[in-house]
């Protein structure tokens, strides 16, 4: 894949100021793309590393030798390090990864003028990780830029965070997301829809997409008129089967009944609002206010947050899902 600043789909003003340090000579030893899951950050650092190791006047020229290797995905001065799975545990950066990349960070350069290690899921480089990587930032060894990508700025150190130029990224418009789940080869009217759940994020729609975003909102919609009726078998069933589920398709489902939960909200405050996330879905909402007070919703919306937050970490998620069932169920 050909990776190019006009191929990125949105960040025009972080891409302006990459764009003059890297002409100006201006980047520092590392910097910290930081902001919400799926937005571009790592794209637009894959092009900031294409445009390093090029050197060219308008880098990444696309046509250069490192350009075509960053293509290929085989430049030698070229270092990823991203987050592993070990069994049943959660991803992480753990300390062996980053003592490999040391190694090669240290070398001379082959075929650029400079080395490039991008750590994406930074913010999932456990405790002797992140302390091993401080030292690298506080002493760096040899011609090599670091770029971290997160979406949990603060769970990075503070030490870390110093050594770092930062730079924040933002949602993109409901349109540009359409753009970019088009670019996927997804119609437009289903890139409309999903662009219009993704709440800025196209790598959330993207993901919609991959895990069969229709039929999990089917299923979240039968849990939420279930709810009030929620017994402690359905409790029981019912998070064995979503800790069956992938960690990214727990998410998934949270995050759809995140939406359907915050609809309920705005209609509480305005039965006419034009913001819902499922506009087709406004009369049958309508339907269900009568059993989803206000106190309860922003007690189940808080539940969901809580929740997707404990994903994150190593938990089980049949009896991380157990949990926020037997809350749902305890609200009525």
């Amino acid at each position: 894949m050909e990776i190019k600043w006009n191929g990125i789909v949105g960040h025009e003003r972080e891409i302006r100021r990459l764009r003059e340090m890297l002409r100006e000579e201006r980047l520092p030893h590392a910097l910290l793309f930081a902001g919400p899951q799926g937005v571009g950050k790592r794209r637009v650092a894959e092009a900031l590393a294409a445009g390093i190791l090029c050197g060219r006047e308008e880098a990444p020229c696309g046509g250069c030798a490192s350009c075509l290797a960053m293509q290929r995905g085989n430049h030698p001065d070229y270092y990823l390090l991203e987050p592993e799975t070990a069994g049943k545990a959660g991803r992480s950066i753990k300390i062996e990864q980053v003592r490999a990349m040391q190694t090669e960070a240290s070398r001379m350069p082959i075929l650029s003028g400079r080395r490039v290690v991008l750590i994406d899921g930074a913010e999932l480089m456990n405790e002797a990780a992140e302390n091993s990587l401080l030292k690298t930032l506080e002493e760096p060894v040899g011609q090599v830029v670091f770029l971290l990508v997160t979406s949990a700025r603060a769970s990075l150190l503070d030490t870390i965070l110093s050594r770092c130029m930062p730079l924040s990224f933002g949602m993109l418009e409901q349109e540009e997301v359409r753009t970019v789940l088009m670019q996927q080869g997804i119609s437009a009217q289903q890139a409309e829809r999903w662009a219009r759940l993704s709440d800025g994020s196209p790598g959330r729609a993207i993901q919609l997409v991959q895990h069969g975003g229709q039929e999990m909102q089917q299923k979240v919609w039968e849990f939420l008129e279930q709810m009030e009726h929620l017994s402690m078998r359905q409790v029981f069933v019912q998070g064995k089967e979503l800790g069956e589920l992938s960690r990214d398709a727990v998410g998934e489902w949270l995050g759809c009944l995140l939406t359907l939960l915050r609809d309920l909200l705005l209609l509480h405050l305005d039965g006419g609002s034009m913001l819902l996330y499922h506009p087709e879905l406004r009369e049958r909402l309508l339907a269900m206010l009568g059993s989803f007070p206000e106190q309860r919703l922003f007690f189940l919306v808080e539940q969901v947050r809580e929740t997707q937050g404990r994903l994150r970490t190593n938990v089980n998620l049949r009896l991380l899902m157990e949990r926020f069932l037997i809350q749902c169920a305890m609200t009525r």
